[in-house]
């Protein structure tokens, strides 16, 4: 079953023997709505997609998972940031509401970004107050409140849920990657330093990918950001882990095309998907 919000999201439910995952793609969206008045040439924005790991991850829910995708791009509303991850220099007046901008916000990529990497001033204006507000309520709410209900009702059905946040990552580090290493490998996994999820997850998964051929990182750069963050209690049964994977692998990163690899590697992740399925249910027994 397939539930949408046009221009915002939409979620397909678990076919046939579900299982307690659920995984998103909040940064794969390709939809710009109309007030997006981005002063960058649309070549460069779009290198900040996320490209295809939607498409990666397509039969999600042919193996047990609900899979939820973000349709508007990340340079438009990022709900990986926090509501108070507000860039002060963007706005023409005050925020009325708590503000702890993050590094990220320092660098002009907090909620609205201002910057695309890795110097590209986004807007020639400011933002009106209205304007971040309207992007929140029509965007950035509704995208955490739909992914909420999925993990409740997850957690309500299994007594536990598995929440994997998808990215890719580009091939190099871009420069606002402070302490970045000067390349890195397949896949990084963020649990957020084990605080979002168990150990035995994310070494599970690690694992799996290492056993399909993979080099595998963990929190090294990307630890995970707002929504493993804000989604995830392990104590509670709640367990998040935010998968990056390396562009190089499936696509052409200056054409923003799929490359020979992609087939593989979609095939892989079903693969993948269908063993978390598996150990979700295992650890209900």
């Amino acid at each position: 079953m397939r539930t949408s919000i046009p221009g915002v999201l939409h979620v397909v439910r678990p076919n046939g023997n579900a299982a307690p995952v659920v995984l998103d793609s909040p940064h794969s969206g390709t939809e710009y709505p109309a007030d997006f008045s981005c002063v960058t040439p649309m070549n460069v924005i779009r290198k900040a997609e996320d490209s295809f790991v939607d498409e990666l991850f397509v039969a999600a829910p042919e193996c047990g998972a609900s899979l939820q995708c973000a349709l508007f791009p990340r340079s438009y509303i990022d709900p990986n940031r926090s509501l108070q991850d507000i860039d002060p220099e963007l706005l023409a007046g005050p925020w009325p509401e708590p503000v702890s901008p993050s590094e990220k916000t320092r660098l002009g990529h907090g909620l609205v970004w201002r910057i695309c990497p890795p110097d590209h001033q986004i807007y020639d204006h400011k933002l009106e107050v209205s304007e971040m507000r309207d992007r929140i309520e029509t965007y950035w709410r509704p995208y955490h409140e739909t992914l909420r209900r999925s993990l409740d009702e997850a957690h309500d059905r299994f007594g536990a849920v598995w929440h994997v946040n998808c990215h890719s990552m580009p091939t190099m580090p871009a420069p606002y990657v402070y302490g970045g290493p000067s390349g890195w490998g397949d896949f990084v996994l963020g649990d957020r330093d084990g605080s979002t999820c168990s150990p035995d997850f994310t070494n599970f998964v690690a694992e799996t990918l290492r056993g399909y051929g993979y080099d595998v990182r963990i929190n090294d750069p990307y630890k995970g950001v707002e929504l493993i963050r804000a989604h995830s209690d392990p104590e509670g049964g709640r367990h998040g882990l935010q998968i990056e994977i390396n562009r190089s692998i499936y696509m052409d990163e200056a054409r923003l095309e799929r490359n020979r690899g992609f087939p593989a590697l979609q095939k892989d992740m079903t693969r993948l998907v269908r063993a978390i399925c598996d150990f979700g249910r295992k650890q209900l027994v």
